[in-house]
């Protein structure tokens, strides 16, 4: 076995000189760079094809820079290395086994029945290239989950959150950057002297929601050394787990304060509650802490009604409250104290009446900007690609069948993150606890926008893949 191993890896060497060696007599020296460059990618991959799931976590936030135009959508670097990451890895199993064999952890028989759902509802689409994109998203999202569950264990969570604390880290750079010097559009502006954050996804939204996936688990990993008596990740050096917990914290304080730059109210309320969800779940001492956080929560509401909070946070969620009333857009005067809740009420107006008259089916999976036209109301034409409320959405494109079969998969995730933390101890339930954290901060932020945009579908299912590892369900 170590000859065997010892002569694929002449081969690998063997292979990776050739293909230097051609493409620099062959081609120009930039083109040669760029053929080099994705050959020894491509060769790495095929040598150590966990590399390609790294890859991933990274093209999430900044897959979209080079977008290739197909029909109604873009194919990006996520769309790319999830393919490619799924053809290895069954390329390698016909290799090894001669046949396709995979484990389906508890979570594909939900996922297969709101796939069922959205192929159903496709049967009377207006636009099935529009269904197609959004049902190849959630495909994805499966693939990686299945992947993640398959080809990963306990010992290698380390390095796969590393590698997303790292990119979630990055992003709050950028976004850190863009707010202190005024680097973005001015529609961003904020108090006459800071810009919205909003890193590479255009949006100030998608941005925080994305930082909503990792805080929790970066907040997870922080939390279990002293809310919990047993402190192993797997990680047996003890210098190296200082160096995680450290650049854990490091990441954890950046991304929080890139959030609270994003100044998104949907990302506040899901991180806050992803927060105290991670936080309580982990052990007795954590439930004190919350606790605690709830009589602060308490004396913060009394000093708002006192004038001794910042005026610009209070102001920020005075009109929360307007969400979760229910009145007739057209009917109301638009100013801008009031434009953003309008706006997102006409929207939540123009899918519940699509649900009301396509009640059982809807009217197609991904179908809402196609059909948007013949439910838009006066002055809001702009069908802004989705309903800004992720449940009317699929209420709207999928019917009642379509929103249950969703609400059935969220629900199966939670309790299987719920059991992964009972399952678990120490570090592990920290990191199990924070996944739990990221499923309450996407549900809630869901119900004022919809995260399944610029890949982050993708980094939904590595985190439900996770979840599967931590309950040696796989």
């Amino acid at each position: 076995m170590v000859n065997v191993r010892r002569n694929l890896n002449w081969v690998w060497l063997a292979l990776a000189m050739i293909v230097v060696a051609s493409a620099l007599i062959a081609l120009s020296l930039p083109n040669a760079a760029f053929v080099i460059g994705g050959a020894l990618a491509l060769i790495a991959l095929l040598r150590w094809h966990e590399l390609g799931l790294y890859m991933l976590i990274f093209a999430v936030p900044y897959g979209s820079w080079f977008p290739i135009s197909i029909g109604v959508g873009n194919f990006t670097a996520v769309d790319a290395l999830v393919l490619v990451l799924i053809a290895l890895w069954l390329a390698r199993m016909i290799a090894r086994e001669r046949r396709i064999a995979m484990r389906f952890p508890p979570l594909s028989f939900p996922f297969a029945i709101f796939l069922f759902a959205a192929l159903l509802s496709m049967t009377g689409a207006l636009s099935l290239p529009h269904a197609i994109k959004e049902t190849t998203k959630w495909l994805e999202m499966f693939a990686l989950y299945l992947y993640v569950a398959n080809n990963f264990d306990a010992n290698k969570l380390p390095r796969v959150l590393a590698v997303m604390f790292l990119a979630g880290a990055s992003q709050a750079a950028i976004g850190i950057y863009q707010f202190l010097f005024r680097a973005g559009p001015e529609g961003f502006l904020l108090f006459g002297s800071f810009i919205r954050a909003y890193g590479t996804f255009e949006q100030p939204n998608p941005f925080a929601g994305y930082l909503a996936l990792i805080i929790p688990l970066a907040l997870g990993v922080v939390t279990a050394g002293w809310l919990t008596e047993n402190y192993e990740l797997r990680i047996t050096n003890y210098v190296s787990r200082l160096w995680f917990l450290t650049f854990s914290a490091l990441a954890l304080a950046a991304m929080s304060a890139a959030l609270l730059m994003s100044w998104s109210r949907g990302a506040w309320i899901g991180v806050a509650a992803g927060a105290l969800i991670t936080i309580v779940a982990q052990s007795r001492r954590a439930l004190i802490l919350a606790n605690v956080a709830a009589l602060a929560l308490i004396v913060i509401a009394f000093l708002g009604s006192l004038n001794l909070i910042p005026p610009v946070i209070a102001e920020r969620f005075s009109g929360i409250g307007d969400y979760f009333g229910v009145f007739d857009v057209r009917g109301v005067k638009v100013d801008d104290a009031n434009f953003a809740v309008v706006e997102r009420m006409a929207h939540w107006q123009a899918a519940a009446e699509m649900f009301a008259e396509h009640p059982w089916l809807g009217v197609g999976f991904g179908n809402y900007e196609p059909v948007y036209p013949a439910y838009a109301l006066p002055r809001w034409n702009d069908p802004l690609g989705h309903a800004h409320n992720y449940y009317l959405n699929i209420a709207a494109e999928t019917g009642a069948i379509g929103l249950i079969a969703y609400l059935i998969l969220w629900i199966a995730a939670t309790w299987h993150a719920w059991r992964a933390i009972r399952q678990s101890s120490g570090m592990q339930r920290g990191i199990a606890a924070g996944l739990l954290g990221m499923i309450v901060a996407l549900s809630l932020h869901n119900g004022f926008d919809n995260l399944f945009v610029h890949g982050m579908a993708a980094q939904v299912g590595i985190g439900l893949g996770m979840i599967a590892i931590m309950t040696n369900d796989k």
